[in-house]
């Protein structure tokens, strides 16, 4: 089945290259969405794709990349919308879909 997630991140999760660290994982899982660092200090990832493949990627966020400290990782459910056309890491001010 098809769903949409969102994944915030908080610890020290920006500066460790968790960004591109997600990247790589949600690129192997075969989701499709965003991932960029919030002002707060949190990421948020928003994905789409097989929900097998989602709930794995939120396994992911929880371990993070070796220099990364998660504290915390709160997931929401959502439709499958099918906006996203692979997976990208997003800079800048923009705000992510809800």
């Amino acid at each position: 089945m098809m769903r949409r997630i969102i994944i915030r991140v908080t610890g020290e999760v920006q500066g460790v290259g968790y960004r591109s660290w997600v990247y790589r994982r949600a690129t192997r899982l075969g989701v499709s969405g965003v991932v960029r660092n919030e002002p707060d200090g949190s990421v948020t990832v928003v994905a789409e794709g097989d929900e097998e493949a989602l709930r794995a990627l939120v396994e992911e966020c929880r371990r993070g990349p070796g220099l990364a400290k998660v504290a915390c990782v709160e997931v929401s459910w959502g439709e499958f919308r099918g906006e996203y056309r692979g997976f990208e890491v997003e800079y800048g001010e923009r705000e992510l879909p809800r």
